[in-house]
């Protein structure tokens, strides 16, 4: 099996990719537009032959329904045709931070790849 977590953010994309009960995290896509994001994504699934997705979307909060369309959004323009899961991402970027080395909240999309590994981490129970 091999799936791909998506932490998707206006700014950042993180990624984390496991196969075969091994998974860690990858370089986050800085999103630029979302044209541009949907093809660096689509290169990475198709290079590493991806048969899951595993996107966060964030529950509660007054723009739920929101992010949840813009993330059903952004899945659509993948054209991913296998399976595709969407999973509560509450509280996984907070979770992230307590990997972090230093105090500083780079923009580097670390963090954002962290979350997306303790989605896939969860979803697996790894």
């Amino acid at each position: 099996m091999r799936a791909l977590a998506l932490d998707v953010g206006l700014k950042r994309i993180g990624v984390a990719l496991c196969i075969d009960k091994i998974a860690l995290p990858l370089d986050a896509v800085i999103r630029k537009n979302r044209n541009q994001a949907a093809t660096e994504i689509k290169k990475i699934l198709q290079e590493y032959d991806i048969s899951l997705l595993i996107v966060g979307i964030p529950k509660g909060g007054s723009s739920e329904d929101e992010m949840q369309r813009r993330i059903q959004h952004f899945v659509s323009l993948l054209e991913f045709e296998k399976e595709v899961i969407y999973v509560d991402e509450s509280g996984t970027s907070k979770e992230a931070l307590k990997f972090q080395r230093s105090n500083t909240r780079k923009k580097d999309g670390k963090l954002d790849s962290l979350a997306a590994f303790i989605m896939i981490r969860d979803y697996f129970a790894l």
